[in-house]
This record gives structure tokens, sequence and C-alpha cells, in this order.
């Protein structure tokens, strides 16, 4: 990073809102943040104690629930900070780096491991009597150590590109949190070849991953329809949907945030809200809502806490 960095702290301005809806917004966040905490805990906590949700799809689903957990800390206490309190924007140069390369590092993962489990729904459905064996509990951990390792050499690139830059001017952020997009625009530099490099890599990371996820399931669908039985095509039909909620709840606002030509720091803010806020609690909800296994896994451990209470 480099020496002419005189900024040494940023002011984050928050949401763009009415200063009467404060409490409002701070009361709703909050609560969308302690439930989706608490059901992405839930789910761990599940996957830990059922031994019928010790296979592959259940093993993805606990580093999902890992990453919406802490997806949501990076950036959601930080925004109640700054609907709290009118100096809660602020935050340190050094804080600010760790924000946006943690931010991308967990999104970045996510990502990946979108794609993994995409290809996990293909191999349980194309070749069923194959699958264990070919999604043994080694692969599941090569494949989920790959997506760990490649989101973080993903957002150290992100970091470098955005943080090299000398930063001696203004240090509002137009923003509730630390991202490359806002932080560009106070750089006392050019920043068309960073903006060029981050939307060349944002670009192929999110495209390359879509694109494979899109194979992975025109390929399901195809031996979906070769299924003789409408109960089986329903059935799979199902495992599925879930995972395509969440996939596209994550993808579509970040292509709009950062594969567009322009940016708005208004419109930014509300469409980060939802993948920030709102998506890692669709997790908990999804699968919880969608999946018959999950629901099976709730009613006995309500059953064990009553036996529990019992005694």
């Amino acid at each position: 990073m480099s020496n002419a960095s005189l900024v040494t702290t940023f002011f984050l301005t928050g949401l763009p809102h009415p200063p009467a809806l404060d409490t409002t917004l701070f009361s709703l966040f909050l609560l969308i943040y302690v439930l989706t905490v608490l059901g992405n805990l839930l789910i761990l906590l599940l996957i830990k104690v059922d031994s019928h949700l010790h296979i592959p799809m259940y093993y993805f689903l606990t580093n999902l629930s890992f990453i919406d957990m802490w997806f949501s800390t990076v950036t959601v206490p930080k925004m109640l900070m700054i609907l709290m309190s009118p100096s809660g924007g602020a935050i340190s140069f050094h804080s600010c780096v760790a924000q946006l390369y943690s931010f991308h590092f967990l999104g970045s993962t996510e990502c990946f491991l979108y794609t993994v489990m995409s290809y996990d729904r293909y191999l349980a459905i194309s070749y069923p009597l194959r699958y264990s064996s070919m999604m043994s509990g080694r692969t599941c951990a090569f494949l989920a150590a790959g997506t760990w390792l490649s989101g973080s050499m993903h957002s150290a690139v992100q970091t470098t590109l955005t943080f090299r830059l000398p930063y001696c001017g203004p240090h509002q952020i137009q923003h509730y949190f630390c991202d490359v997009p806002p932080i560009l625009k106070l750089a006392c530099a050019d920043t068309s070849v960073n903006e060029m490099v981050i939307f060349v890599n944002i670009g192929v990371v999110a495209s390359g991953c879509f694109l494979l996820i899109v194979l992975s399931y025109v390929s399901i669908v195809c031996s979906i329809l070769r299924i003789r039985t409408s109960e089986g095509r329903h059935r799979a039909f199902q495992t599925c949907a879930s995972h395509c909620i969440v996939v596209l709840c994550f993808f579509v606002p970040c292509v709009f945030i950062y594969l567009r030509p322009s940016s708005k720091d208004a419109v930014d803010g509300v469409v980060a809200v939802f993948y920030t806020v709102v998506t890692p609690l669709l997790n908990p909800v999804v699968y919880t809502l969608r999946n018959k296994e999950v629901k099976k896994a709730v009613l006995k451990l309500k059953d064990k806490v009553v036996c529990f209470q019992a005694e």
C-alpha cells in the first residue's frame, strides 16, 4: 500500500434516508441480523447433530451457513452503529482495508461455493449409483478448501488494487461499508486502470461461476426429464429448487452493482442491502421451509429438547 495514503480515517455516510427513520431502520436491520445469525447457527447445529444430514449436500450447506453468518456480520453491525449515532460512521484506514478484504473474501468464496453445490446436485441426480464414490469425504473437503482458497486470492487482488492508490483528499465514503466502487472515487490518482482490472476480475469470476451453474442445471434438467415417474421428477426438481432461489438472489444484485457501466451511490446502497442483509437470511429460510430432510431434523431436535426439559 502506498505511503502517499494520507487519509487515516474514512467516514461512512450510511444509507440515504430521512433522519426520522433512524429508529425504524435500526430496529428492522437489527431484527434481520439476529434472525440471520440464529437461523444459520440452527442449520449448523442441525447438520452437526443429525446423522442423516451427514452427506455432501449438507456438508456444503454447512460452509454456506458459516459464510452467510459472517458475511452479514462484516457489514450490518457497522450499519447499525451509523444509524444509532452520527459519529458511528468513522472507520480507520486499516479497519476499512480489513472490512473490504473480508467482504470480498466471503462474497467470492460464496460465489465459488454455489458453483460447487450445483456440481454436487448434478452428480447426485445424473449419477445416483456412483454418487457416493464420486463425492467422497476427501473430494468434498478438497472442493470446499478450493472455494476458500480461491476466495482469499480473489479478495487479495481486489484489496491490493484498491488500496495501492493514494488517498489524500475527501474521506467520506458514500456507502454503509467499505467497498471498491465508492472508495475508488476518493483516490487522488487516475483509477481507470484499476476500474478496468477490477471489472474484468469480478466479471470473469461472476460470469464464469454463473455459466458453470447454468450448464450444471441444464444437464440436471435433461437428467430429470429422463426420469420415468412423475414423483421422481418432482423430488428431483424440489431438491434443486432451493439452490436455484438462493443463487439468483445472490448473483443478480452482484451483477447489478459491479458489472454495469456507471455507479449511482443511492441505488447501489439499496441494492447492496439486499445481498448483504436480506440474502444471508434467505439461506436458513429457504433450506428449512423447502427441504423435507431439514424439517424432519428440526422436529427431531425439538423432540430431544422437550424430552430433556421433561427430565
